[in-house]
């Protein structure tokens, strides 16, 4: 039987990773987003997961035997968090139940599964890293907890398999996405070129010193698909990164001399991108005019409040992948090439300048 996959947000950095993955497989694969993109090999699905009354209709006729959820709306209270993308996965599912086509979900969260939510990240008393799956939920309302209680539900309800995926911060391309530290640092670094402004690391001491890991959107798609096919992963949840550990004390100087740029030495001094891009929006428009760039609203690629929660953290964060090792999972990316990787891309595609 043909595999037919669902991916829910297919323009953003997972997901948009996870339906080029499965197009490269051989499978069919429909893409769902309130504006859909053009994506090759993925027929695009307009809804809104909001609207329960035309999401049924919407999805007449797909009859996906895969889902693969990963988007979700940020909201000013995690209490609004939870209602909201709670919401979003129930109405889906929903939706899909008629068909009764469904064979497996792969819910992609993250490490707030750990670290807890924004109104209360990194903070109290957190698990020890490296972070493992067995050390379950920390006592705190958090939305990914809400996301995984509804898949849990409709799985039991409805005899499908899932699987949970958290990675940590993803490094891949999209335009408009909330959660971009790929884009924001490359941006930043071309505005830092163009301007002669010091390239400063943003962050905390602990994290400029101690040691840390990321995910590839890549390696993400990789283990969704690989669980979503894989007896042994079913009704399991998974750490996902890339295999190797750095410190930006180390990466931040690796990044500076991709863009032929000097790193500021670190004195120890949180200086939040927020604070350093806050007057960039005019620069950029310029910037985009000399060199034709594709996108000149520098608030459609930059994402400072998110790069800053990371790289602002008081704790080491290190994620252990040995779960999905032990069952076969063997991908591995090595973080450096995966930042080059991304930055060629938006070069190539001129969301940055060549120069």
């Amino acid at each position: 039987m043909t595999k037919r996959a669902l991916v829910v947000g297919a323009t953003g950095i997972q997901g948009s990773a996870v339906a080029e993955q499965l197009v490269g497989d051989g499978w069919t694969v429909f893409g769902l987003a309130r504006t859909p993109g053009e994506q090759d090999g993925v027929t695009p699905v307009a809804a809104d997961l909001l609207d329960p009354d035309t999401l049924g209709a919407a999805l007449a006729g797909i009859d996906p035997t895969h889902v693969f959820l990963t988007t979700w709306l940020r909201k000013d209270t995690e209490a609004e968090n939870i209602r909201v993308n709670a919401a979003m996965v129930r109405n889906l599912l929903d939706a899909l139940r008629p068909a009764g086509s469904v064979e497996h979900v792969a819910l992609v969260t993250g490490l707030k599964h750990y670290l807890g939510p924004f109104e209360a990240y990194g903070k109290g008393t957190l698990p020890k890293t490296p972070f493992r799956e067995d050390q379950g939920r920390l006592d705190v309302a958090n939305f990914y907890y809400a996301q995984e209680d509804v898949v849990f539900a409709a799985a039991e309800r409805d005899g499908f398999g899932w699987s949970v995926h958290r990675p940590h911060t993803v490094i891949g391309k999209a335009v408009g996405n909330a959660m971009n530290m790929g884009t924001t640092l490359a941006v930043y670094a071309a505005i830092c070129r163009k301007t002669g402004r010091p390239f400063r690391f943003p962050g905390s001491k602990v994290q400029w010193e101690s040691l840390t890991d990321m995910t590839d959107a890549r390696q993400l798609a990789a283990q969704a698909v690989w669980a979503a096919v894989t007896p042994e992963a079913r009704n399991e949840d998974f750490n996902v990164v890339n295999g190797d550990v750095f410190r930006w004390s180390w990466m931040w100087s690796r990044i500076a001399g991709w863009f032929g740029i000097e790193a500021e030495e670190f004195d120890g001094t949180e200086r939040p991108l927020a604070e350093q891009m806050k007057d960039d929006a005019e620069v950029w428009s310029d910037m985009a005019a000399r060199h034709g760039l594709a996108e000149a609203d520098l608030a459609r690629l930059v994402s400072p409040w998110h790069t800053d929660a990371d790289l602002g953290r008081p704790i080491e964060v290190v994620t252990d992948m040995s779960k999905s090792r032990r069952m076969g999972f063997t991908g591995y990316v090595a973080t450096d090439a995966a930042f080059f990787d991304l930055f060629e891309r938006l070069r190539a595609d001129k969301l940055i300048p060549a120069s």
